[in-house]
């Protein structure tokens, strides 16, 4: 189908991007701007802003609580961003709209971003959170089954990393991943994936804008190489938990995450490709308030079997 019209409508009004290279701190500044009030949000039992003590340091997390209730199971969220943007703020919505959704606690990670932070600091942010909910699960009144972890983007470049190190190390209490138009190859050859020419121009993300975005991370010492980088590199995905990978149809990195998908049923993970269509790139973040891509916080919640 073609491009959601009310997508084309905003992407037909967005200015022309400045020339000249990226400001990390201007974008980051603009995007904060367009952060909803809190009074404008959507209400839930609690939110609480905490300071998560791991073996990464002091790491900032948003908590949501749903609804009162003696326990519940947690999802890590982890925000998108091109690992040089996005925030606590910035996300809040998807965060809130998860615990809403999912009946679940919903911990948000405010992990270190490049270029401030060199590879693999914000990483080690993410799975060193993933730990310390596990840990301090009688205080975060964690009920003990459901650790899932879910992300956008780059958060869901984060999510396949830490799932892949938590099974490296033994840790074996995360029990779902959901990546959200993952970014799962920085390695971006257009020749890699016919989507990356297919949809180049003019759906909001585009092609020749993917490797000065996460220049920031590659600088910082990220190897695209490396399947910490680049999660679909990664030569053996057995034994990882069951994933729900959503793609866009209208997104350069779409082909990526459904091979991804594939790679892990190939390997006898339970793995499910959802591809929405008629969306691009950050739906999820940009235009879940239209009906048939809100969807996916119920598709989320039905995967994670609390329908």
């Amino acid at each position: 189908m073609p491009l959601h019209p009310e997508i084309a409508t905003f992407l037909a009004g967005l200015p022309t991007p400045p020339e000249g290279p990226l400001d990390p701190v201007a974008m980051r500044a603009g995007d904060e701007a367009h952060v909803a009030p809190p009074e404008e949000r959507l209400p839930l039992h609690a939110v609480e802003d905490l300071t998560a003590r791991t073996a990464s340091g002091e790491v900032p997390v948003r908590i949501y609580t749903p609804a009162e209730a003696d326990r519940h199971g947690v999802l890590v969220y982890f925000h998108g961003g091109a690992f040089f943007l996005g925030s606590l703020n910035t996300h809040d919505h998807i965060a809130r709209s998860l615990a809403k959704e999912t009946g679940l606690k919903v911990v948000s990670v405010g992990f270190r971003l490049a270029p401030e932070a060199a590879f693999p600091a914000g990483l080690d942010d993410c799975y060193a959170v993933v730990r310390w909910v596990a840990e301090e699960g009688e205080s975060l009144a964690w009920d003990g089954t459901t650790l899932a972890l879910a992300g956008d983007s780059s958060g869901g470049n984060l999510v396949a990393a830490v799932a892949a190190k938590a099974h490296d190390d033994g840790f074996d209490r995360i029990t779902h991943q959901i990546l959200y138009y993952p970014s799962l190859d920085l390695d971006f050859d257009v020749d890699r994936y016919a989507s990356l020419r297919e949809n180049a121009v003019g759906y909001g993300l585009e092609t020749a804008g993917l490797k000065p975005f996460n220049a920031f991370y590659i600088d910082s010492g990220a190897d695209p190489a490396d399947p910490l980088v680049s999660p679909i590199k990664r030569a053996d995905l057995t034994g990882l938990p069951p994933a729900l990978v959503v793609t866009a149809e209208y997104d350069p990195m779409r082909d990526e995450g459904e091979l991804y998908g594939r790679r892990l049923r190939e390997a006898g993970v339970e793995a499910k490709v959802s591809r929405y269509e008629g969306a691009g790139h950050g739906f999820v973040q940009h235009f879940s308030w239209i009906p048939e891509y809100h969807a996916v916080f119920a598709e989320t919640r039905d995967f994670l079997g609390r329908s």
